[in-house]
């Protein structure tokens, strides 16, 4: 029976960046899925800005939105430092996917941005990305974690992936959680990392740091994709006088950092 492939993690960018870097500029065979690279140049060119002349820093250094600030990958474990090296893969306009080692300079652009004369980026970036992603993800449990946006830059019908799981945050009311949606999915990216877990249902038991946990009425595990959901946990009921037994509360929808 053939080795079981790694799973893989699609992740968005953020659009907070560190200024800067000491690497060389970006040039051609530096990056995950090189046979991109024909297609990073074209977008580069209409992008103009500079862009290809500044220096580098590795993607996983570039991005500083909230989602990379909660994943940590600074004080990951060796082990799930490699691991994601080979495993994370970050959706973007500009370089359609990269790697968390891949150099990249500091630029601006967006997955839904339209730019001329190559119109909107998710629509051209599809069958691009959908065929180099077939390879990359055959066989393998595939946690989607891109936004809409980024979605959109892809097939996940035309990839031949094991498994597509998707996940959702849901708080005390139900409702979707938005705002800090991208702090959350750091917080399960890093677990993802560590634990290594075979698929959504090793989750099970796990108590997310910032106070969700699989809610199994609300998951559709067997479909596809899979679709994984964490509900906000109720607060422990406070006694007379107003104080829980803890001496301390969680506010509804802000997430703190337990780590």
């Amino acid at each position: 029976m053939p080795a079981e492939r790694a799973p893989a993690i699609l992740l968005p960018p953020s659009e907070g960046k560190a200024p800067g870097g000491r690497g060389r500029p970006w040039r051609p065979g530096t990056g995950v899925l090189p046979e991109l690279d024909g297609a990073r140049a074209t977008v580069l060119a209409a992008l103009g800005d500079g862009v290809d002349g500044r220096p580098t820093r590795p993607a996983v250094e570039r991005y500083t939105g909230v989602l990379y600030r909660e994943l940590d990958w600074a004080s990951l474990p060796a082990p799930a430092k490699a691991l994601g090296s080979r495993t994370v893969l970050i959706a973007s306009g500009l370089w359609g996917v990269s790697a968390p080692r891949d150099p990249l300079p500091d630029y601006r652009l967006k997955m839904g941005a339209s730019l001329p004369p190559l119109g909107r980026l998710s629509a051209w970036w599809r069958p691009r990305l959908t065929a180099a992603l077939a390879g990359r993800l055959a066989g393998r449990v595939v946690w989607d974690l891109l936004p809409h946006e980024h979605a959109a830059a892809w097939l996940p019908g035309d990839v031949p992936a094991r498994r597509r799981v998707t996940v959702r945050f849901v708080d005390r009311e139900g409702r979707t959680v938005s705002h800090w949606n991208k702090l959350l999915k750091g917080a399960l990216v890093r677990h993802l990392l560590i634990e290594r877990p075979a698929g959504p249902e090793d989750l099970a038991a796990w108590e997310h740091p910032s106070g969700y946990r699989v809610d199994p009425a609300r998951c559709r595990l067997d479909g596809d994709p899979a679709l994984l959901v964490l509900s906000e946990v109720p607060a422990p009921h406070a006694p007379a006088g107003g104080q829980s037994g803890s001496g301390t509360s969680k506010p509804t929808g802000s997430p703190q950092r337990l780590r």
